[in-house]
């Protein structure tokens, strides 16, 4: 009998990061744990002032804390028509009525007044490596970069709807923005939701991940490209969020894109159509 073939699939930058963020959430509610179990054999002298800095010290329930992990099956980059399954770990937080956390950054509400919520936030573009496909090999890759933006949305019964924008700073220097629409309503168990949006991106975006400049051209084999600035490409996905206990929770998501304009035609696309799906499981503390 020949042993049995087990293949590993490489973590991107992107599940490491939202792992690492998992760790340290989990850590500082440890450290919470262990300063209340202490403060008995503490002198008072000594013990950590919780009137200053109470909100260290906050337990997760208290943060709306969802800690799970699952799958996604994806494309290997945009625009390509090889898929991958890879591990997802999900973490989200919400504290308090204007801060939110989860493994794309940090959001903060700076006004929220009559359905219209004005948000700021900032996080990371991931950007591209060219060994994640063989059909990008010399192309190079596209660094990583911070990104920082804003978000205007408008609440109206179950629906929102809603403007972004986001700035990236390193990696592409790109902008992208982004306007959509989301609905979502609970029928005793299950909150049933679905969404769509249309993303544009500007010269240095769209350059970075569809152009082909005459250099990457003699590497790849690719034919020389010039990508400008446009509408990318449309959404539409649905999601289903089975609530198990008061807990425990399941959740199943699909989604295709379809890229539009100069990324449609871009050489490096093999398929203009990106279906996705992700199942994973969650708890909410």
């Amino acid at each position: 009998m020949s042993p049995t073939k087990i293949t590993l699939v490489r973590p991107t930058r992107a599940t490491l990061l939202a792992m690492a963020i998992v760790a340290l959430t989990l850590a500082t509610s440890q450290a919470a744990d262990l300063d209340e179990q202490d403060a008995v054999a503490v002198p008072p002298s000594q013990r950590f002032d919780n009137g200053r800095f109470g909100a260290v010290g906050q337990r997760l329930h208290e943060w709306n804390v969802v800690v799970g992990a699952g799958a996604m099956y994806a494309p290997k980059f945009e625009g390509s028509d090889e898929f991958e399954v890879r591990p997802i770990p999900v973490i989200s937080a919400r504290i308090g009525d204007r801060i939110g956390i989860d493994p794309t950054g940090l959001t903060v509400d700076v006004l929220q007044s009559n359905g219209f919520t004005l948000s700021v936030k900032g996080g990371y573009e991931m950007g591209r490596s060219e060994d994640d496909s063989d059909h990008l090999r010399g192309l190079g890759d596209v660094d990583a970069g911070a990104a920082i933006g804003g978000k205007l949305s408008y609440q109206v019964g179950p629906a929102e709807l809603y403007a972004s924008i986001d700035k990236t700073i390193g990696g592409s220097e790109g902008l992208v923005g982004k306007l959509g629409a989301n609905v979502s309503q609970r029928y005793d168990r299950f909150i049933l939701s679905a969404g769509a949006s249309a993303t544009l991106a500007d010269d240095n975006h769209m350059e970075s991940y569809f152009g082909v400049t005459s250099e990457q051209s003699a590497r790849s084999g690719l034919r020389q490209y010039d990508a400008g600035a446009g509408l990318k490409r449309f959404d539409v996905e649905a999601s289903v969020t089975y609530m198990a206990t008061e807990n425990w929770l399941i959740r199943g998501q699909a989604g295709v894109g379809f890229l539009t304009g100069d990324a449609a035609d871009s050489p490096i696309v093999q398929d203009d159509v990106q279906p996705s799906a992700m199942l994973m499981v969650g708890y909410k503390f």
